[in-house]
């Protein structure tokens, strides 16, 4: 039960196995079916267990995680689960279509090919092939970091919640400064075809005209700058539109239109979310946990290692303005 796992240090350092996974090992989430543990997975039954609140009414303070030499074991993960909570709510997430794990800084996908057309095949001709190859393209991940100095002393009184915001802040500006180089990959995949806006101010038609360019693929997604989204909210035909959910501003056509302020004044893309961008990284997080559970907090290191590339050629065009 989760009462009697022995928590320690060497619980983040197990080899191919995340400190969670180390949890859920010796306190399986199986045994807790139909039980009003159910709900809950192997870290969040260890705060249940030291009786740590890291929201609500009763929300403790960072020192609530230091009670016990087990307790502090916690920390870390708190830290990596805010962190990366902050990453999730970045732009980025309206762009990757899937993320792949690599051991090592250098990743090599896989492409797919199509001998011809989708069509019907006559009876005893030949069916045309799709061909999956390992691709020529190999990706080099780039290590993106921020340094979080808070020394011990001035966080200890700290509410959780309030520190966890602090937390999804960073994670979230760690995820945008990353927004560049994917960026750069899906340009470079769209220069070539890319269209040019009809007259001299951005219309409806230049949107529609992007739209038209997507046949095999969907258009899902168009990231503008802040000041060409400006422009795009006032347009006579958006005005008339109505958007199903409040948090999402969508065209009259049905794409989503995200503010991406990585992104220069002089084009828009276009994007297939579904298939344009992958995402590669080694980890999600990167901590110093022997620091943080023997709470030398000065200099906490977050870091991650990503890369993009391109899936599919035609889930991603360009309008230049």
């Amino acid at each position: 039960m989760y009462n009697d796992v022995k928590l320690e240090k060497g619980m983040y350092h197990l080899a191919n196995k995340s400190f969670l996974q180390a949890l859920e090992e010796q306190d399986p989430a199986a045994q807790y079916a139909q039980t009003p543990l159910a709900k809950l997975d192997a870290y969040e039954r260890q705060l249940k267990r030291f009786d740590i609140r890291v929201n609500g009414a009763g929300c403790d303070r960072v020192e609530k995680f230091f009670t016990t030499t087990e307790s502090a074991v916690l920390f870390p993960e708190f830290i990596r689960r805010s962190v990366l909570q902050g990453m999730q709510e970045a732009v980025l997430s309206d762009m990757v279509a899937v993320v792949s794990r690599s051991e090592s800084n250098r990743y090599q996908g896989c492409t797919l090919t199509d001998s011809a057309e989708y069509s019907t095949t006559q009876e005893g001709g030949e069916i045309p092939a799709s061909t999956i190859m390992e691709s020529s393209e190999i990706v080099t991940l780039s290590k993106y970091g921020r340094v979080i100095q808070a020394s011990y002393e001035a966080v200890r009184q700290q509410r959780l919640d309030v520190f966890a915001l602090m937390l999804r802040r960073v994670g979230r500006q760690l995820a945008e400064s990353i927004v560049g180089k994917a960026l750069d990959v899906l340009k470079t995949a769209a220069n070539a075809a890319a269209i040019t806006k009809a007259g001299s101010e951005l219309s409806y038609s230049d949107l529609a005209a992007l739209y038209g360019k997507f046949t095999t693929c969907s258009l899902t997604t168009i990231l503008a700058s802040p000041a060409v989204m400006a422009e795009i909210l006032v347009m006579n035909q958006m005005l008339e539109a109505s958007s199903e959910e409040a948090a999402e501003i969508r065209l009259p056509f049905g794409a989503k239109l995200v503010k991406c302020p990585q992104l220069e004044d002089t084009v828009l893309l276009g994007l297939d979310k579904d298939f344009a961008l992958e995402q590669i990284q080694s980890s999600d997080v990167v901590l110093e946990t022997d620091k943080l559970i023997d709470r030398q907090l000065d200099c906490i290191t977050v870091s991650v290692n990503a890369g993009f590339r391109t899936l599919i050629a035609d889930a991603v065009q360009m309008l230049k303005l």
